[in-house]
C-alpha cells in the first residue's frame, strides 16, 4: 500500500472555515462577513455580499437587475425601488407578470395570504387569482388595465411605436404624478432606469395593451357576434425590437457591466445575450463594435444546474457563450442557491448599511 503524506490543509495555502459566533455579530454586514467563513448556502452569501459591494462602489461599471418569479406578489417591491433609487442599478430587465403584479400595489391595493382550507375552484368563483401560498384579486389587475388603458390613450408614444421600456416610462412618470406611494416604475421614472420586459405579450399588462387595441379597432362594432378570427386581427403599434437595440447600446457603451439575477428565465437570458448578440454583429454586418461582457455577477435562485435551464445554469457555463469576463481575467461572480424571500432582503440590507456606515 501506497504511503499517505497528510496535510494539515494550512501548508497548501487552504483557508480555515470559522464558526459563527452570534455573540460577535454587531451587524448585518458582520453576519455576513461571518457567514463567507461558513459553508453551504451561507457562505455563498457571504461571498455575494463582497462582490455587491464592489460592484455598486464600482462608478465604471453598469448594473443590470433582472428579475423572475412572483417577487412583487411575495412583496419584495420595496427593495427593488430602493435598489433603483440609491442608484445601484441602471437597467431592470423583468417578467410581465412581475410588474404588473408590482403595479397592483403601486396604486394602493392589497394582495392576501391564502387559506388552504379554500379550494381553488371557490377561489375561482370568488375572483381570487393563487400564487403559491398568496392571493392576487382578479378586481386588482381590471384596475391596472385602466391605468395601462389611460396611458395608452392618452400619450403618443415616441416615433409612433411602443415598445416595452417606453410603456414602463409612460407608466412610471403616470405613477409619479398620480403620487400614490412607491412603486418600481414610480422609481425607475424619477431615476431614469430603463425597465425592459422581453417576453411582453407573456402579462397581464401585454394582454392589457392587447386587448386596449382590439377596443379601439371594433368601437363601431356589434361585438357580441364576432367569431374568433374576427375578433382577433388589431394589433397594438409595438416593436420588441426598439428594447432589443435600445438595451444592446446601454450594455455596449459601459465601461464595465455587473448582473445582479433574481431567478432566471427570459430576463436572465435576455440580458446575458448582449454579448453573443454583438459578436454575431460583428461577424455577419461587418461591424467592428466591442462585445460586452458582465465582469460581475451575482445569481439568487434555488434551481439546480442539472435541469439543463438557463435559470440554474453556472456563469462558468456562461463564459463558454462569450457573456461573462472569465475569472482568470478579472471576472467576480456569487450563486446563492436558495429561495430569494429569505437571501436577498438580508443581502440587500447588510449591503445598504455598510453603504451607509450604519452599525445597524
Amino acid at each position: 500500500m501506497q504511503h499517505r503524506e497528510l496535510h494539515d490543509g494550512r501548508q497548501d495555502g487552504l483557508v480555515p472555515l470559522e464558526s459563527l459566533d452570534l455573540s460577535k455579530v454587531d451587524s448585518t454586514p458582520d453576519l455576513l462577513r461571518s457567514m463567507a467563513r461558513t459553508a453551504f448556502a451561507g457562505r455563498q452569501l457571504g461571498e455575494a455580499f463582497d462582490i455587491a459591494l464592489e460592484m455598486f462602489r464600482d462608478e465604471g461599471c453598469r448594473v443590470v437587475l433582472t428579475l423572475s418569479g412572483a417577487m412583487t406578489v411575495a412583496k419584495m417591491g420595496r427593495i427593488i425601488c430602493e435598489m433603483i433609487d440609491r442608484g445601484t442599478v441602471q437597467a431592470v430587465i423583468s417578467t410581465g407578470a412581475l410588474m404588473a403584479h408590482g403595479l397592483t400595489e403601486s396604486i394602493g391595493l392589497a394582495h392576501y395570504r391564502y387559506d388552504p382550507s379554500k379550494s381553488d375552484t371557490d377561489l375561482f368563483e370568488k375572483g381570487y387569482n393563487r400564487i403559491y401560498d398568496t392571493l392576487e384579486m382578479e378586481s386588482n389587475l381590471n384596475e391596472v388595465e385602466e391605468l395601462v388603458r389611460t396611458v395608452l390613450t392618452q400619450t403618443d408614444p415616441p416615433g409612433g411605436t411602443w415598445c416595452s421600456s417606453s410603456l414602463c416610462r409612460a407608466l412610471g412618470q403616470a405613477l409619479d404624478e398620480a403620487d400614490s406611494g412607491a412603486g418600481i416604475l414610480r422609481s425607475a421614472y424619477r431615476q431614469n432606469v430603463p425597465v425592459f420586459i422581453p417576453a411582453f405579450t407573456d402579462s397581464e399588462v401585454g394582454l392589457d395593451v392587447s386587448t386596449w387595441a382590439m377596443g379601439a379597432a371594433l368601437k363601431d362594432v356589434d361585438r357580441s357576434k364576432l367569431t374568433y378570427e374576427e375578433a382577433l386581427q388589431a394589433v397594438p403599434p409595438f416593436n420588441p425590437f426598439l428594447d432589443l437595440q435600445h438595451y444592446a447600446r446601454l450594455a455596449g457603451t459601459a465601461e464595465r457591466l455587473g448582473i445582479f439575477t433574481i431567478g432566471g428565465g427570459v430576463p436572465r437570458n435576455w440580458a446575458q445575450q448582449v454579448g453573443p448578440y454583438i459578436d454575431i454583429t460583428n461577424h455577419r454586418v461587418g461591424t467592428k463594435l466591442t462585445a460586452p461582457r458582465f465582469q460581475y455577477g451575482i445569481r439568487i435562485c434555488p434551481e439546480p444546474v442539472h435541469w439543463g435551464g438557463l435559470s440554474g445554469c453556472t456563469y462558468s457555463e456562461g463564459v463558454s457563450w462569450g457573456k461573462f469576463v472569465p475569472p482568470a481575467e478579472g471576472g467576480r461572480f456569487a450563486e446563492v442557491h436558495s429561495d430569494a424571500t429569505l437571501a436577498w432582503p438580508l443581502l440587500m440590507h447588510g449591503v445598504f448599511s455598510e453603504m451607509d456606515g450604519s452599525d445597524a
